[in-house]
């Protein structure tokens, strides 16, 4: 709605996973190098945790990608609230096995010669299962089960389950230690820092269109860390609802008086609330932080 009062070639700040937003942080960054690495050298288990809202699944996305420009055969599991046949089902669809795929014994038959015909041309196969938190003990151990399928040079399918930290919490238990034992590689995305989480924001308004962009100042960007606790989803709804609002209000410019009526909207809690007419103390230190613009600009 406000794209062409802003001059964006298209939402900056939407809510879906777009790898093309990419924030390619320190530990996004890492995060998907490991993802990579861990399914190029035949890894097998890995696991990628965060808080709700930390950027998962858009990771899952970029890796998608990549898997799709290097001709990778990959199942995408992205309900996680399934049986264990049910769990058979969606992967014989999305890799697409010419069997009956209510029959768990024949999805497993032709998956495994699926997976020998792409190791026998230097290729491999990727499970990935987002929201992996809910699977079912049963699922769990099926797709332990999945690991035992290798050969001399590696494992043969390659398992990326994603989840919040009840995952690791799961995996935990006495029940799922074989499971546990056989993950090589853990990534963990943690919310951004005051730096980040401005940096992000700009970026974001950069591909937009926005090269430089002067809606939020240091105040804004500072509170707008503090009450989005630095996840990217809720900075992403926050900025959104604010550019709607000076759309609205025919302005270029956010205000503070903008954001706390942003916050009421959004049923938002946040920790050590600004007073009217007074800085919260951590927006302060972050401003202090904060390197894209010039004190007093």
């Amino acid at each position: 709605m406000y794209n062409a009062f802003f001059g964006f070639s298209e939402n900056p700040f939407s809510l879906s996973p777009d790898p093309a937003f990419l924030y390619r942080s320190a530990q996004h960054e890492e995060a998907l190098a490991n993802l990579i690495y861990g399914v190029q050298s035949k890894k097998g288990f890995i696991v990628l945790t965060g808080e709700v809202g930390t950027g998962k699944t858009t990771m899952l996305e970029c890796l998608r990608d990549i898997l799709e420009a290097q001709y990778v055969e990959f199942a995408f599991i992205f309900n996680s609230r399934i049986t264990a046949d049910q769990f058979f089902e969606m992967i014989a669809y999305d890799l697409d096995l010419r069997c009956d795929r209510t029959s768990k014994t024949e999805v497993l038959f032709t998956l495994n010669s699926l997976l020998l015909q792409q190791a026998d041309v230097g290729r491999t196969t990727v499970l990935i299962v987002d929201e992996a938190h809910n699977l079912e003990w049963e699922v769990l151990e099926e797709i332990r089960l999945l690991g035992n399928l290798e050969n001399r040079r590696g494992k043969l399918i390659q398992v990326i389950l994603a989840g919040q930290p009840e995952l690791d919490r799961k995996l935990d238990a006495p029940n799922l230690r074989q499971l546990k034992q056989r993950i090589v590689l853990r990534c963990n995305l943690q919310p951004f820092s005051p730096e980040d989480a401005a940096e992000y924001i700009n970026s974001r308004m950069e591909k937009a269109g926005m090269p430089t962009q002067t809606v939020f100042s240091p105040e804004i960007l500072s509170e707008l860390f503090v009450r989005s606790q630095g996840i990217p989803r809720v900075i992403n709804a926050l900025c959104d609802n604010l550019l709607l609002t000076c759309f609205a209000l025919e302005t270029k410019v956010a205000t503070l008086d903008m954001l706390d009526e942003v916050c009421r909207d959004m049923r938002l809690e946040w920790s050590n609330r600004r007073q009217r007419g007074q800085r919260s103390r951590y927006a302060d230190e972050a401003y202090e932080q904060t390197p894209f613009y010039t004190r007093g600009d």
